[in-house]
């Protein structure tokens, strides 16, 4: 990005902001969730008590533009835990910019400063921008998810 991005954790006041870009990341993915899920999420992303549920927003000249969303959590196969980035969202008035690399490089920072060193997601099918970013930065999975 020409402008300069900062990449900082999720706060109170950042609610409004994270609010916004959470939306359209639904949107885009044409789901929504209840005000409950709203009000929650947001509270255990911001508690520091709740050390495996993170959140950071990308931010270009004061505004948010981006947010990251990523989870801790135990691997049977490894003694270190492991992180599913499960959230990543660029306003799209900054997408093509690098913004989405600076996310996921970000949360892969964060991974090895905490000497966890696997960070995996998942994206839909169709998102063929996005997945052409992800080619470049991670190695895709032959695993098919299943759910109930």
């Amino acid at each position: 990005m020409n402008t300069p991005v900062t990449i900082r954790p999720l706060e109170q006041s950042d609610e409004a902001d994270w609010r916004r870009l959470w939306t359209a990341y639904l949107k885009f993915y044409e789901s929504s969730v209840p005000e409950e899920v709203y009000q929650t999420t947001f509270e255990r992303l911001i508690d520091p008590a709740r050390t495996n549920q993170c959140a950071a927003l990308a931010v270009v000249d004061g505004k948010a533009v981006g947010l990251v969303h990523w989870i801790y959590h135990p691997h049977n196969w490894k003694i270190e835990d492991v992180i599913y980035l499960q959230d990543l969202y660029a306003d799209p008035a900054v997408r093509g910019k690098g913004l989405g690399r600076a996310l996921i490089e970000h949360v892969y920072d964060v991974a090895d400063q905490g000497e966890t060193p696997t960070v995996y997601w998942m994206t839909q099918e169709f998102n063929t921008t996005a997945r052409q970013l992800y080619d470049r930065i991670a190695a895709k999975t032959v695993f098919v998810q299943y759910k109930r």
